[in-house]
């Protein structure tokens, strides 16, 4: 009996104090989040004058997937597909709206975060993690502790480019300001002071970043960075969009992003480049502030670092800017893993999706996926760069336009049936469609497994940049395409 007391009171002191230092050894992990950010970054080698320093060295650290894709050229429906765990085609979440617990059938879907606490973590967040103000409001469950929200920062009195569609977040240079005084400096420094207040811990600390999103302002030092007359602007071809389906041009019909046009007429080309390069140097030395705070409180050794962006964007490619395309420079975007459980060093080939940061995070911190995933985790990669991976990256804009990337090979279906096909290795610039050409028939007849058995239509209220096919009709945002109508030259 002595015996059994004795190990009964060892029991009441001693394992509550165990489960705590079991709780403690779960990796943390800080979450850094770039808007609109292309594969314009020094390891992934999409500019070859880009100057992301701080990124690169988090590469080295881990694993750098160079073929990483979104789940939508789009802000809220590629974070709500990352945070949710499920594509664009299953949710119909499309466009800039709606907040996908505003659907009814989707409120319940246990985001990653909630994932996250439900196993433990404490959620702090900074910046844009969902887009716009969704998950921040009053009634939202997805963090315990939100910091500063995204916003441009300092501005100029007036819009330093007069684009043809005059949006206010439409603009790009320089003017006299202060770092201290930009949005993403701001970010930074809540989650550079909540390391150093010795956050409870595990934690998961998502700092989301606005630049290199329009509007493209930075100060006169990071422009210094690239000067006017070394800088290279994007490699394009003439007439580029010849041999494209008119209905590419459908799925960025009129948006206020100017058209390559534009640029040329206006002597803005270059300008536009530099602003956006200047901007990912900016935010890559945010990184580097948060990094520098995480090694300093003693966090390095056991947090898991996840890089990513929602999308790419174009400069100029495809005779376009902006985002909104099922190309390469549209989907393509950085993905980077490193920390406990990774290999340091590897440069991964293999398709991967933003949609496989969920199930591999789980896996990761050993906690059982949630039902309903449609993602795959990327730990046999994060292994052994080498390691299979069956399955290609799939991106969609709104329904029935997907593009499949697997490691040679782009195609693309279109809502109407027209087609796209890219061999990556011998055209990375997606000069020459090859659909037409019979001797492809059975490649793409093995890629067209891969697209979605179907793509639900847009959910309820969905709008701002969403594009319907019925009945051999397109409707833009409300507005019918006519077959005869002429392709908008500059909104």
């Amino acid at each position: 009996m002595q015996r059994l007391c004795l190990l009964f009171t060892i029991c009441v002191l001693f394992l509550p104090g165990i489960a705590r230092a079991q709780e403690a050894k779960k990796p943390n992990i800080l979450f850094i989040a770039i808007d609109d950010q292309n594969d314009w970054i020094g390891c992934l080698g999409g500019h070859p004058q880009a100057k992301t320093p701080h990124i690169d060295k988090i590469a080295a650290q881990g694993t750098v997937f160079l073929n990483a894709h979104c789940q939508s050229p789009l802000c809220n429906p590629s974070r709500t597909s990352l945070m949710t765990g499920r594509r664009p085609s299953s949710t119909g979440i499309y466009g800039l709206s709606p907040w996908f617990r505003d659907v009814p059938e989707l409120a319940d879907f246990v985001t990653l975060p909630q994932h996250l606490h439900a196993n433990g973590y404490a959620n702090y967040s900074t910046g844009k993690i969902y887009h716009g103000g969704y998950g921040r409001r009053k009634n939202d469950h997805e963090f315990q502790v939100l910091g500063p929200p995204a916003g441009v920062g300092a501005r100029p009195k007036e819009k330093l480019v007069n684009t043809p569609a005059a949006h206010p977040l439409v603009d790009w240079g320089t003017f006299p300001h202060k770092d201290e005084d930009k949005g993403d400096y701001q970010v930074a420094s809540w989650a550079v002071d909540t390391l150093n207040k010795k956050p409870k811990e595990p934690f998961c600390l998502s700092v989301g970043f606005f630049l290199p999103h329009v509007p493209c302002y930075a100060t006169q030092k990071w422009f210094d960075l690239y000067p006017e007359d070394e800088l290279q602007v994007p490699e394009i071809i003439p007439d580029d969009r010849a041999d494209t389906p008119r209905f590419s041009w459908y799925l960025h019909w009129k948006l206020p992003e100017p058209r390559l046009k534009f640029l040329k007429e206006a002597n803005q080309w270059k300008n536009l480049t530099r602003s956006y390069l200047a901007c990912t140097s900016f935010v890559d030395a945010q990184v580097g502030r948060v990094i520098a705070a995480l090694e300093a409180n003693g966090y390095a050794d056991n947090t898991i670092i996840v890089v990513w962006s929602d999308h790419g964007w174009h400069i100029g490619e495809k005779e376009i800017t902006g985002k909104n395309t099922l190309w390469d420079d549209g989907t393509r975007v950085p993905l980077i893993f490193a920390g406990p459980g990774i290999t340091a060093g590897q440069r991964c080939t293999k398709p991967a999706e933003l949609l496989d940061i969920y199930p591999t995070l789980s896996e990761l911190v050993d906690a059982e996926q949630p039902d309903g995933l449609e993602g795959h985790s990327l730990v046999p990669q994060l292994e052994d760069a080498a390691a299979e991976r069956p399955w290609p990256a799939i991106t969609t804009h709104n329904h029935d336009n997907h593009g499949i990337r697997t490691e040679r090979w782009r195609f693309i279906q279109y809502a109407d049936g027209s087609r796209e096909l890219y061999d990556m290795q011998a055209d990375p610039n997606e000069w020459k469609n090859l659909a037409g050409d019979p001797q492809y028939g059975s490649i793409i007849e093995k890629l067209a497994k891969f697209l979605p058995p179907e793509s639900k239509m847009p959910a309820p209220n969905s709008k701002h940049r969403v594009l319907t096919y019925t009945d051999g009709i397109a409707i833009w945002e409300g507005e019918e395409i006519k077959p005869g109508d002429p392709i908008p030259e500059i909104d």
